[in-house]
């Protein structure tokens, strides 16, 4: 089970970090990711970083911007959200997979979901 909190409501150029605990006790051989969805829009991959070593990859559009990273101790991944956008408004989810390598598609897992209101 994943539990997303940390949503609300963000002026653009500030931050916000997302946090999403995982009710597993094997969080470690799953890699982890963060999608989004926005109001009429297709859900969409965010981040990820993958369960061995920690290697993180991004969407384009919250590359350079955006952080993911986690605590295995704690079964935690969390999103930075540095300088949001009016466009990054969105419902955050995570989730996690098995699949090996730097997966975008194909994940098991989804938690609830934490709504991200950037107001500009």
């Amino acid at each position: 089970q994943l539990q997303a909190s940390g949503g609300g409501l963000v002026q653009a150029g500030a931050s916000l970090r997302l946090s999403c605990a995982a009710s597993v006790r094997t969080f470690g051989i799953y890699n982890m990711a963060w999608f989004r969805q926005a109001p009429g829009k297709e859900r969409e991959f965010v981040a990820g970083i993958t369960r061995n070593n920690g290697i993180t990859y991004y969407a384009d559009s919250v590359k350079g911007r955006f952080t993911i990273s986690r605590d295995n101790a704690e079964n935690t991944v969390f999103l930075l959200m540095n300088k949001p956008k009016p466009e990054d408004t969105a419902v955050y989810y995570c989730a996690a997979s098995r699949t090996p390598g730097l997966p975008r598609t194909g994940y098991d897992y989804w938690g609830q979901g934490t709504l991200v209101t950037v107001s500009s």
